[in-house]
C-alpha cells in the first residue's frame, strides 16, 4: 500500500462509514476545485467529519502515515486554499453546520464552522441582532472559511473583517490537542492571543470546529446612493473627502470605467454621458432623520467631481436594483469577455488613481483588459483580468504579477481578503521579505512539526 492507501484502510476502521469518501472519483472530484480557476486537485479521501474529535482521528492517522490533510469548507474561495495539491486526506467541514447559541443578552453567537455565513445573518437579524462581515459570496461560503481567510465584504469599511468578530474557536492542531482559545466576553487580555494568530491562517495551523462570534444591535434603517464621476481619480478624490469630513459610510464600493461598461448592458437606467467611475454609497442607523442626512452629507461633499445628480434609493426595491449593478458585475463582465482573473490587492485610498493606471497598463501591454472595482473606502481593489481563450493565460498570468508588484510597490499587500493560499505564495516573500517569513514558518513549525496540514499554501515554494 502508498501512505494514502494504508491511511484510508486505517480511517476505514476508526470512523462510520458515511463519514468517508475514498476510491471514488465522482465522489472526490468536486472537494478537488474551487472559485480559484487554479485546476483540479481531488484528494486521495475525504472525510466528512461531525466532530472535534474526528479531526483529532483523522490527524492522528495522518500523522503515523506522513500523509497530508487538507481542510475544506464551501469550495467558494478563490486563492485555492483548500484544493489538495500534494493529495492526502481532505477534512471536510459541511456536516458541522449547526448554529449552537444564539445570546441576545450577551450579544454573541456559537457556530460550527459548516455554517452558511448568509443564514447565521437571518437568524440573529430574527433576534434584532447583526452579523457585519458580508463577502460576496455569503449565500455559499461558511464562516469556518471566513475564519481561515478573515474573509471581509463592503461593510469592512465602516465595520471591520472577520477577526473583529471572533472571540474565540475550538481548533485541533495536527499534534493532536484539541485547542479551545479566546473568550466568551467582549473584553480579555489574558495570554498570546492565538484567537487572532487562526484567524487568517488558512487552513495551515489548525483546523476550527466551533467559533465564538460577537455580534452588534441591528441599525434599523439603511440609506443607499449611486454616483457617477469622470474618472477614477474624481471618485478616489471624493472618497478622501467624505473621510475626512468625519463620515464613515458602512460601504463605498468604486467601479472603473472598464466594469461600469459592462454593467451599464444590464442596469435599469443610462448613467450620464463622459460617465469613467461609479461609487455606491450606503450609511445606516436608527435615526432615519441621520441616516438621510448622511447621505446628503456625502452627496454635497462629492456634488464637485460628480457627473449628474446623486441617485439616492426611495425604497427597499431601488436599494436591490442599485445593489444588483454591484452584484452582478462578475457576470456582466464574462458577457464581454468569457473568461478573467481576479486578484483582491488593497493599497492606501491616495493610491487607488495609481494603481487603477498601473492594472490597466499592465493589461494592456499584453493585449488586455483590465477591470477595477471594489471597496474603495479601504482601499481593497478587485483587479481583473479579462480574456477570450486558454492560450492567453500565460500572458494574464503576467499581468497578474505586475499588478500584485504594483500593489506592494504602492504601500500595499497582495491580498485583501481573499488570502495568500496557493495563487499568490510566491508574491508573498516580495511583499513581507525574508526576515517575516522564516518566522512565519516556524510558527508553522510549532503548530505542525511534520507539516502534514494543508501543504503547498501561503509559503514560497510550497
Amino acid at each position: 500500500m502508498t501512505p494514502a492507501e494504508a491511511a484510508v484502510a486505517e480511517l476505514r476502521g476508526a470512523l462510520p462509514a458515511d463519514r468517508l469518501i475514498a476510491g471514488d472519483a465522482d465522489g472526490l472530484e468536486p472537494y478537488g476545485r474551487d472559485e480559484s480557476d487554479l485546476g483540479l486537485f481531488p484528494p486521495d479521501a475525504v472525510v466528512r467529519v461531525r466532530t472535534a474529535e474526528e479531526v483529532r482521528t483523522v490527524f492522528a492517522v495522518a500523522t503515523r502515515h506522513r500523509v497530508p490533510v487538507v481542510p475544506i469548507g464551501a469550495r467558494s474561495g478563490k486563492s485555492g486554499g483548500s484544493l489538495a495539491v500534494r493529495g492526502g486526506i481532505g477534512v471536510s467541514l459541511e456536516r458541522m453546520d449547526r448554529i449552537l447559541e444564539i445570546r441576545p443578552e450577551d450579544l454573541t453567537a456559537r457556530v460550527e464552522p459548516g455554517v452558511i455565513t448568509g443564514r447565521l445573518q437571518e437568524a440573529v437579524e430574527a433576534h434584532g441582532l447583526f452579523y457585519p462581515p458580508d463577502p460576496n459570496s455569503l449565500d455559499l461560503c461558511t464562516l469556518g472559511g471566513n475564519v481561515a481567510e478573515n474573509a471581509g465584504g463592503p461593510r469592512a469599511l465602516r465595520y471591520g473583517v472577520t477577526r473583529e468578530y471572533v472571540l474565540g474557536v475550538t481548533a485541533v492542531i495536527p499534534t493532536g490537542e484539541i485547542l479551545r482559545l479566546g473568550r466568551r466576553t467582549i473584553k480579555g487580555v489574558a495570554g498570546y492571543d492565538l484567537t487572532a494568530l487562526l484567524v487568517g491562517s488558512e487552513g495551515t495551523l489548525g483546523i476550527v470546529t466551533e467559533i465564538t462570534l460577537k455580534l452588534l444591535p441591528r441599525p434599523r434603517h439603511v440609506g443607499t446612493a449611486l454616483v457617477v464621476f469622470g474618472s477614477v481619480g474624481d471618485a478616489a478624490r471624493a472618497v478622501s473627502r467624505v473621510l475626512a469630513q468625519g463620515v464613515i459610510p458602512r460601504c463605498l464600493e468604486l467601479l472603473d470605467d472598464v466594469s461600469l461598461a459592462a454593467v451599464a448592458r444590464t442596469a435599469p437606467g443610462r448613467f450620464p454621458a463622459g460617465a469613467g467611475a461609479l461609487l455606491l454609497v450606503e450609511t445606516d442607523g436608527n435615526d432615519p432623520d441621520q441616516v438621510l442626512g448622511e447621505i446628503a452629507r456625502v452627496a454635497d461633499l462629492v456634488s464637485a467631481e460628480a457627473r449628474g445628480e446623486v441617485l439616492v434609493a426611495q425604497d427597499e426595491a431601488q436599494r436591490r436594483e442599485i445593489w444588483e449593478i454591484r452584484k452582478y458585475l462578475s457576470v456582466n463582465l464574462r458577457a464581454v469577455h468569457p473568461l478573467k482573473l481576479s486578484e483582491d490587492v488593497a493599497v492606501p485610498r491616495s493610491a487607488i488613481p495609481a494603481l487603477v493606471e498601473r492594472a490597466k497598463a499592465a493589461g494592456a501591454g499584453r493585449g488586455l483588459a483590465v477591470a477595477t472595482y471594489g471597496h474603495a473606502g479601504d482601499g481593497n481593489l478587485h483587479c481583473n483580468v479579462l480574456y477570450d481563450t486558454p492560450a492567453e493565460r500565460p500572458a494574464v498570468d503576467a499581468a497578474v504579477a505586475e499588478i500584485l508588484r504594483a500593489a506592494v510597490d504602492l504601500g500595499g499587500t497582495i491580498t485583501g481578503e481573499h488570502g495568500v493560499g496557493l495563487a499568490k505564495r510566491d508574491f508573498l516573500e516580495y511583499e513581507q521579505g525574508p526576515e517575516v517569513l522564516a518566522l512565519e514558518r516556524r510558527i508553522k513549525a510549532v503548530f505542525d512539526p511534520l507539516g502534514i496540514l494543508n501543504p503547498g499554501k501561503i509559503f514560497p515554494g510550497g
